[in-house]
């Protein structure tokens, strides 16, 4: 699932080919990807213009000149991309914005449909969806870890706690700081958890600069792949030996999801964690 930093890069690669410029004819082939259902995103998006494009947590946030906003949230297998009009349609495209002035078109795609498009109005966007990592005060950290005895990789991936960490960078800003995923979040030190804040923002903007992780699906606005992927320490690499201390890197199930260690480099403790379920976002 595309995380923070796949999301950013889209974000910054759809500015300089949608900023300002006006949705023409809209085409939506599945109206069961838009929420709340029943709302007609075509008749409420011909003829705006896309005045902002920012992210939060995992969502690309679009605001039209009428001061409404909706979002996309990739999923899965989702794609947000901007393409000449005259470029094949590929299957499995769900919506198709012509831009009235380029020949172009903004198209998301979405095989596995995990993903989605909601429109907002003018609400806000931020109802139940932690801080931003990479502004995130060690303070703040803190007291949000203090409140629960879950395991701190499921900590991580619930976005009511930080919004925009999934399971790549839980793994990899982990081995950065030198804990084991099982950990109770409550039990974590002071200074384990300024080094995991510290972990969390260098890995997640180094992540950016290298126009984040393509494992499968995820291309940028511009169809191009990340390269992350080439850089992870942990993260796909079960079996493989550690970057750092050469023992091989370990794989294991927790709340539903693939997670890699080095069990050298990230000592676990000695008592396990409470079972916890994965918060989606």
């Amino acid at each position: 699932m595309p995380e923070l930093p796949e999301v950013e890069t889209v974000v910054r690669t759809l500015r300089p080919v949608l900023l300002n410029r006006r949705l023409a004819r809209i085409e939506l082939t599945r109206t069961d990807i838009v929420t709340p259902a029943g709302c007609d995103l075509s008749e409420r998006l011909r003829g705006r213009t896309v005045t902002d494009i920012t992210r939060r947590g995992k969502r690309i946030i679009l605001t039209l000149d009428d001061e409404n906003r909706f979002y996309v949230h990739l999923g899965m297998t989702g794609r947000l991309t901007v393409e000449s009009s005259n470029a094949p349609v590929e299957k499995h495209t769900h919506f198709i914005a012509n831009l009235s002035d380029r020949g172009r078109q903004l198209r998301f795609r979405d095989p596995r449909r995990f993903g989605g498009i909601w429109w907002m109005g003018r609400d806000s966007c931020d109802e139940r969806m932690g801080p931003e990592p990479l502004s995130l005060r060690s303070a703040q950290l803190s007291k949000r870890l203090a409140r629960t005895t879950r395991a701190i990789k499921n900590v991580l991936l619930d976005q009511t706690v930080i919004a925009g960490v999934g399971n790549i960078y839980a793994d990899e800003a982990l081995f950065a700081a030198r804990i084991h995923p099982l950990r109770r979040a409550n039990e974590l030190a002071q200074d384990e958890i300024r080094r995991l804040n510290r972990a969390m923002k260098l890995t997640l903007r180094r992540a950016v600069r290298h126009r984040g992780s393509t494992l499968r699906d995820y291309v940028d606005a511009e169809g191009v792949a990340g390269a992350f992927q080439t850089l992870h320490r942990v993260y796909d690499r079960a079996g493989e030996p550690c970057r750092s201390c050469r023992h091989p890197v370990e794989r294991i199930v927790l709340g539903g999801r693939s997670t890699h260690f080095c069990p050298k480099c990230q000592p676990p403790s000695s008592s396990p964690p409470a079972p916890a379920r994965h918060r989606h976002g």
